[in-house]
């Protein structure tokens, strides 16, 4: 999986990568979908164990387009967690007292504290890509927040916060099928927005934010990962591997209790 991984200042060029690529994984739809019932299973007793380690953080970062299936990949990868200790964070757009204050002010009270798992559904991100494309700074604005992402992101990392960053990579031909498809259902029509055929006329510029964001800001201590995504299963199944070894690595150490036990007898 690690294939995925977007190396410091590697060049990008989105077009080149296959969004409907399987090629890290041999087996059958079939044979995946069990692995990620493993790798669920793994990973909430690893979050139980961070949890009651109360010692590292983990913050997931999930960036794009419209469809690409941010939603989809926290409700399959994270079913089976304990809720206290994962959360979701999504940023919209910034609000009135927000723009009074740097782009990172509202970002920074929502990174996960000790023991838990903070998930960015977007997120300061936008201030490169959407920020970018619609012209809402100045280039002299948003070229300085590539540094001061890495800035910020090597503060968390530093402090004990692991970082991961996942790009799921749709082309356009599968956004417009999973655009229909919303229209067409009743029951996800609530999902679809006008704004999203706006976003979708400047595709050629999102992508070229998303090449310049994803080489210019992938670090050792905060990695991108280009997740191919045209096949959900697939891109649940890497973000699912990718965290699972990410806190593997930790050894986390359930802590022993803090009175002694041995004599203890339930009556």
């Amino acid at each position: 999986m690690k294939r995925h991984r977007v190396k410091p200042g590697e060049k990008i060029d989105l077009a080149k990568i296959d969004a409907g690529s399987t090629q890290a994984f041999k087996g059958s739809k079939k044979k995946a979908e069990e692995q990620l019932l493993e790798l669920t299973e793994k990973l909430e007793r690893l979050q139980e164990a961070l949890w009651a380690e109360h010692k590292h953080k983990v913050l997931i970062v999930l960036q794009g387009m419209d469809t690409s299936g941010k939603d989809g990949t926290i409700s399959h990868v994270f079913e089976g967690v304990n809720p206290q200790g994962v959360q979701v964070a999504s940023f919209k757009a910034p609000s009135p007292e927000e723009l009074d204050h740097d782009f990172l002010w509202r970002v920074h009270p929502q990174v996960p504290g000790r023991g838990k798992i903070v998930i960015f559904n977007r997120s300061h991100y936008e201030d490169v890509l959407a920020v970018r494309v619609k012209r809402l700074a100045p280039p002299g604005v948003w070229r300085a927040r590539y540094d001061q992402i890495n800035d910020f992101e090597r503060l968390l990392a530093e402090t004990g916060t692991v970082i991961l960053k996942f790009f799921l990579h749709i082309d356009k031909d599968e956004q417009k099928e999973r655009l229909q498809a919303r229209l067409n259902d009743p029951a996800k029509r609530w999902k679809f927005r006008k704004g999203d055929l706006d976003d979708r006329a400047l595709w050629a510029d999102y992508m070229a934010a998303y090449e310049e964001a994803l080489a210019r800001t992938s670090q050792k201590w905060a990695p991108w990962y280009i997740v191919p995504a045209n096949k959900k299963w697939y891109r649940n199944l890497v973000v699912a591997t990718l965290l699972v070894e990410a806190l593997e690595s930790l050894d986390i150490q359930i802590p022993e209790p803090e009175e002694d036990l041995a004599n203890v007898v339930i009556e």
